[in-house]
């Protein structure tokens, strides 16, 4: 694992990038004029942004938006105004099977199954052809996780299920991956190391056109974000 790089990060407004890669003329994530909450009291108001292969992060300091954000990009709730294209389709007309497969997104306050970590993730790999053994496997040692891969989900700790999550989105291969929160409850040795697999993600994906949208209440410094956004 690489070291993560030394970067200074983009500050943008919520209508507006700041892409390293400038090339956006084909971008696989395009949200226009997105709105969540109807009326003059909308929670997100004409939201526009467009998310390069690469790693995409947003910044919510309120914490309060990112999570609805992520759940309507993922075509698991519709935005009161807007659309959302994916590969130049609107996601809500590509079939739902489909988009699932090429998606990686788990709402993380949502109940898990009483399964294992391990059983999990073998139902992840058949679903995502571009699942990684390898990186799970190195994915859940760096994050401390070897012990726990046989234990029902019940019995770990939040911040554990929070780092098999973690593990999975990274190991998923998903052409469109959206992870939230992913320094909720970890421990610092474990922000170190995640802060270094985004880090050694962000060339991977790039160079695979794989989009990586990232969602937390704060800058992540150490990561070579293609763009970061803010929402008001």
């Amino acid at each position: 694992m690489r070291p993560p790089a030394s970067v200074s990060l983009a500050r943008c407004s919520a209508r507006t990038t700041h892409a390293m890669n400038p090339d956006t003329r084909r971008p696989s994530l395009h949200v226009t004029a997105l709105s969540l909450g109807a009326g003059a009291a909308a929670r997100l108001s004409g939201w526009s942004a467009i998310c390069p292969a690469g790693l995409s992060l947003i910044v919510d300091e309120e914490g309060d938006l990112k999570t609805g954000l992520l759940r309507v990009l993922a075509g698991e709730t519709a935005a009161d105004a807007g659309t959302v294209r994916w590969n130049d389709a609107d996601n809500r007309a590509w079939p739902p099977a489909q988009y699932k497969d090429a998606l990686f997104w788990r709402d993380p306050r949502a109940p898990w199954p009483e399964v294992s970590p391990a059983h999990w993730a073998q139902d992840l790999a058949a679903r995502h052809p571009r699942w990684s053994a390898a990186d799970w496997q190195a994915h859940g040692q760096g994050l401390g996780l070897t012990e726990h891969l046989h234990k029902e989900m019940f019995r770990l700790s939040a911040g554990s299920r929070r780092k098999v999550l973690l593990a999975a989105a990274l190991a998923s291969g998903a052409p469109l991956t959206l992870i939230d929160e992913p320094e909720a409850a970890l421990d610092w040795a474990s922000i170190r190391y995640l802060r270094a697999a985004l880090a050694d993600e962000a060339a991977r994906s790039a160079k695979a056109g794989r989009v990586i949208v990232v969602a937390h209440h704060e800058p992540m410094p150490g990561v070579p974000w293609a763009q970061v956004l803010r929402l008001p």
